[in-house]
Formats: C-alpha cells, structure tokens, sequence
C-alpha cells in the first residue's frame, strides 16, 4: 500500500481517515476535519511498521536488552521510546534542544517512507539544496547515509531538473572531410546572415534608411571570408549575392548553412529563409543544384554546427562596429566598407610558415587567394630579372605548392586537439522524456517532449534526435533539449512493497 502514493501528505492523510474510520483514536468521529495529532498518530503508525520491516533484529534485541550486532545502528546507541519506535541514542542528552533533536527518529535509507520524508522537505524548503534539506530533516530524524539519500533524491526531483536545465553534452565530433582536405579556395563553402545593418537610399538629407543585411561566406579550406551587402532578407536579394559571390571566385560543389530557428532579432521572412522544408529554401537548393551544389542545412536550433561562419560573423561585427558606430552609409559605400573588411578579415593569420625568429611572415587566407596578404606592402617588381618565362612559372608553382605543404604540416596539426567537449555522455534512448529548451521562454514554460529517434554521426555518437511534442515533430541537437529524470524502475522490487 505505502507504493501507491508519491505524497506524503496525501498518505498521512488517508490513513488518519481509516484511523478515524476503523476507531483507533480517541477524536471525536463527528470533527469535520482531521486534527495535527490524529496525522502525527498515522506517521508514527507508518515508521513503526517501516522500522518493524528493516530493524526488526535490532528491535528483538533492544525489547530483551541485548547488545546490538555490529551494523550500521550500532554506533548511535538507539533505544526505543514510548511509542516503540527507534530513536538514536546518542552523546546529546544534557544539549539544549528538543527532544527530536537529541534523539531523532531512525530511518531505513532504503524505505519508501524515507523517500516520501525527504521529497517533503525538498518541498518544504521550496525545493532547496542537500545542505538545506538535509539540515530541516536531522531535525526530528535520522537517515544512515543521509546525504546520498537527499542527493539522489533531489537529482531526480523534476522541478529542479527544469531550472538546472542541464543538457547531455556529447564529445565533440572529427572534423568534416571538407575542413581537412586541400581543395581550392571556397570550393565548400559555409554561409550565414549578418545584422540587421541600416542603408541609406541616397546621400542628400532626408532619405529615409532601410533594414539590409550581410551575406557572410567562408571558406572551408582556407578560412577565407567573402562578403556581400544583401538589400533586404528575400530570396531574390540572397540568391542575387550569391551569384555575385559565385561569379567573382567561382563555383562551389557544396555550400553549408544554418536553419532558420538560429536568425533570433531577425524578421520572420529571414528565419524562413535557409530552413530546407520552406518555399524559399527549397528555391535556393533548386538554383544551387542546377548549378551543380549541393546545399547542406544544419539541424534547426544548433548554431554550435556552424562554428565556423558564426567566428566569421562576430569578426565582421568587430569591424563594423568599430568603424561604423551610429553612421548609416549608401548601398555602395556600404559595399566598398565591406571590401575593405574582407581584405583585414583574410588578411589575419593562421599559422606561423616557420619557427624562425627572423621569419615574421605568416600565412593567411590571403595566400591562397592571391599568393600574399591583402594587405601587404606592394614588393619590389622582378619583370627586370634574368629569369625566362618557365623558370618563373614553376617559381609560382613551388611557392603554391609551399603554401599547401604548410597547410597540411602546420595549420592541420593545429586543429587535432579538442578544446572542450572532451567527455562523451551516455546516449539518450529512444522513447525518454524530455524538455525543449528555449530561450525566450522560463523553464515553467517548455513544452514536454519524448525522443522518437536518434541520429548518430559518422562516429557512432548521437548529437541530433527527433522529438515529438503535443502539437508536432521537431529535429534538435541534444543541446537544446533537458532529459527528465526516469522513472524509478526499482520501486517494483522495493523492500516496502
């Protein structure tokens, strides 16, 4: 009977009513509501019957006054007061406490009835930590291994899962084939959406500004940074920068994007505007296959997928901010700012060429694009030398190709290493309980959600499931979601049952 109830008021209070049903106390049958001691007589009915189960070998031996065997109840010298429940004997007798206090209540860690105590105090302190609840339960009880007890308890209380809201971390994945094999530059490629920026439509006074935004594309070999102004966020005013990209520094066999849930601040024509399961998504993958690329979304909700274009974005709104300020520019002052942004953002190093202190030279995106730094000194011109038509062209050639050779030897090997994320955690099942976290919402407010399949990477390890809510069926990396506590399959098998 104790398994049938999660409360331990709610059981408290159905048994003082069979109590007063069945005439075991002495309270007037007719007194419409139960009294505090006819409740306080139905919880001292359950610890008599719940120590009776657990200490019944130390309570034969304390009823015929012999010593207790070796256990867990020996060191706290228990004795057995008037009401024939076991209370820790103790070296308190002469503090100045209450009688609880100096002699608390004994409780099997392993009962039911423990488990419904603590849950009620968890409560009662308004759902504090272990310290706080433990400390309100050695009030008037005692629970061998307490803090444990109160520990795993609260780990699976669901109201404080909701606000700790810790999501499973999976280790972080090998890098994709397109990020370690040389290729030339922007043959794949990432895009993402920076602003909101404001354009003028003129320069006299009185015109009036307008939302435009930055097409953001980088390159994944090389880490070059191409930027377009984009005059509004449809789908024409993208694909229009897109062939501009395209038609400057070529074609490209895979392009990779963000859905459309990460573009928070936006309008919701731009949110709609890379999901793959829309009209204009699908108008864009359609023009970028007939040109031969093929377009890769990013599951929805998961800017950690993108981290390279999002670097990329925060770059530029490094620049801008700084050089912009409160300034609102024309479409083409806009674009020639953005040019020269570009040329700092691919002129920043990746990797030392050598560990030679008299060699200051760097590599950067800009090598690959045009064999120096954007912004390089112009060097002195060698048309004058001895130097015939072939020599220098395989002069070019082994220059490339020592640019490519450090990039393989030096700046690969510097991205072997895992910065975070180092530790895999347990896989969720298929058929869990979960919560779809957001952040415009209060924890109260997420919907409630059970995995209806997992999505495993290249490396066996989940980072993305499907979920299904009340209402629809959501794709989310395993970062956006909260696993509930599972249900207690032990209680079953439980001593008390």
């Amino acid at each position: 009977m104790l398994l049938r109830f999660s409360e331990l008021h709610r059981l408290l209070r159905v048994t003082a009513w069979c109590c007063r049903w069945r005439g075991a106390t002495s309270r007037p049958k007719a007194h419409p509501n139960l009294t505090p001691d006819e409740l306080e007589e139905a919880l001292l009915l359950w610890l008599r019957m719940v120590q009776t189960l657990h200490f019944s070998k130390e309570i034969a031996a304390l009823k015929q006054n012999k010593e207790l065997v070796r256990g867990p109840l020996s060191k706290l010298t228990p004795f057995l007061d008037d009401h024939g429940i076991i209370r820790v004997g103790g070296r308190l007798k002469h503090a100045v406490l209450s009688g609880d206090e100096r002699h608390p209540m004994i409780l099997p860690p392993e009962s039911w009835m423990t488990q419904l105590l603590v849950k009620a105090h968890h409560r009662r302190t308004l759902h504090g930590g272990v310290q706080l609840t433990l400390g309100l339960l050695r009030l008037r009880y005692w629970i061998p291994r307490g803090r444990s007890i109160v520990k795993g308890i609260i780990h699976r209380c669901a109201t404080c899962v909701r606000w700790k809201a810790a999501v499973p971390q999976p280790m972080m994945s090998s890098l994709p084939t397109a990020r370690v094999t040389p290729a030339r530059p922007f043959l794949r490629t990432g895009v993402d959406y920076a602003g909101p920026i404001l354009i003028r439509t003129g320069k006299g006074r009185g015109h009036k500004a307008h939302k435009a935004f930055i097409a953001v594309f980088i390159c994944f070999t090389t880490k070059a940074v191409h930027l377009e102004a984009a005059s509004d966020y449809s789908t024409d005013a993208f694909l229009a920068a897109f062939r501009r990209f395209t038609s400057r520094l070529g074609l490209c066999k895979e392009v990779y994007s963000d859905c459309g849930t990460n573009f928070v601040g936006a309008d919701r024509e731009l949110r709609r505007l890379f999901q793959a399961s829309s009209s204009d998504g699908r108008r864009i993958a359609h023009v970028a296959a007939s040109d031969g690329i093929r377009w890769r979304f990013n599951p929805p909700a998961a800017p950690h997928f993108g981290g390279l274009w999002e670097a990329a974005v925060k770059s530029t709104k490094h620049h801008l901010r700084r050089v912009l300020g409160d300034t609102t520019l024309t479409f083409e002052e806009m674009s020639t700012l953005l040019a020269q942004v570009e040329a700092c953002l691919n002129s920043r190093p990746l990797q030392a060429l050598s560990d030679d202190h008299d060699d200051v030279t760097a590599l950067s995106p800009g090598h690959f694009l045009i064999g120096v730094p954007l912004l390089a000194v112009p060097e002195p011109s060698l048309a004058d030398g001895s130097l015939s038509l072939l020599p220098r062209w395989k002069l070019l050639q082994r220059m490339r190709d020592h640019f490519w050779e450090r990039w393989s030897r030096e700046y690969i090997n510097s991205l072997a290493s895992r910065p975070k994320w180092l530790k895999d955690s347990a896989s969720p099942a298929v058929g869990t309980l979960c919560l779809v976290r957001s952040d415009t919402t209060p924890p109260t407010r997420w919907p409630l959600a059970r995995i209806t399949r997992l999505h495993p990477g290249d490396d066996g390890v989940t980072r993305v499931v499907t979920i299904r809510t009340a209402s629809s069926e959501l794709v989310r990396p395993l970062t956006k979601i909260v696993l509930l506590p599972g249900a207690d399959t032990a209680a079953a098998t439980h001593p008390d049952s």
